[in-house]
C-alpha cells in the first residue's frame, strides 16, 4: 500500500498533541479520524481514566486492543490517534502492520508533555506524579522509536506545523 492512501496511526506519549495533530491532519487530507481513546469511552461507557482507576491498566488494555482490533477492521478512518501505551503492546503493533498503516511518532520532550499534564484537566492515573511520569516516558520511548515516520514535536511547532510535517512526509 502507498503511503499516500495508508492509514496513518499516530503514537507518542501522552499530552504529545497525538488528538490534535491527528484532527488537524485528518482536515489536511480531507478523511476521517478517529481517536483510540474516545472509542474506548464509548464502547466502555466510561472514561479511560475511570476504567484503569476501576478496573486496573491490564483490563484497559484489553480494552484497547479490541477497540483497534475493530477500528482497523471497520477501515473508516484514514488517521487514528493511539493512546500513549497502545502502541507498547506488541500485540497492537503487530495488529497495526497486518493493516498496512503508516506509524508516526510525534516525539515531544517530556518537558513539554508534563506541563500539558499538569495544566491540563483530565485525569493521567498512569502519571500521577512527575517521577512516575518520566519514568514512564523513557522506558516508552525506545518502543516509540519503532514507528515508521519519527515527528519531532517541539514547543516552537504548532499543531498545524506537525499536521503539515506528517502530510508532507506521505
Amino acid at each position: 500500500m502507498s503511503d499516500e492512501k495508508s492509514r496513518i496511526v499516530i503514537t507518542g506519549f501522552m499530552a504529545a498533541g497525538k488528538s490534535s495533530v491527528a484532527t488537524l491532519l485528518a482536515a489536511l487530507l480531507d478523511c476521517r479520524m478517529i481517536d483510540l481513546d474516545y472509542i474506548i469511552t464509548e464502547r466502555e461507557r466510561r472514561s479511560v481514566p475511570a476504567l484503569i482507576n476501576d478496573e486496573g491498566e491490564a483490563r484497559f488494555r484489553e480494552a484497547e486492543r479490541r477497540a483497534l482490533s475493530v477500528v482497523l477492521q471497520m477501515n473508516r478512518a484514514r488517521v487514528i490517534a493511539l493512546g500513549g501505551g497502545a502502541w507498547m503492546m506488541e500485540e497492537n503493533r503487530a495488529l497495526i502492520h497486518s493493516h498496512d498503516c503508516l506509524t508516526v511518532w510525534l516525539d515531544a520532550p517530556f518537558e513539554l508533555c508534563w506541563q500539558r499534564i499538569t495544566e491540563g484537566e483530565e485525569a493521567r492515573p498512569l502519571a500521577r506524579d512527575r517521577e512516575t511520569a518520566e519514568r514512564l516516558y523513557q522506558e516508552r520511548r525506545p518502543i516509540y522509536a519503532l514507528a515508521r515516520l519519527h515527528i519531532s514535536a517541539t514547543r516552537e511547532k504548532s499543531v498545524e506545523d506537525l499536521a503539515v510535517e506528517i502530510a508532507g512526509a506521505l
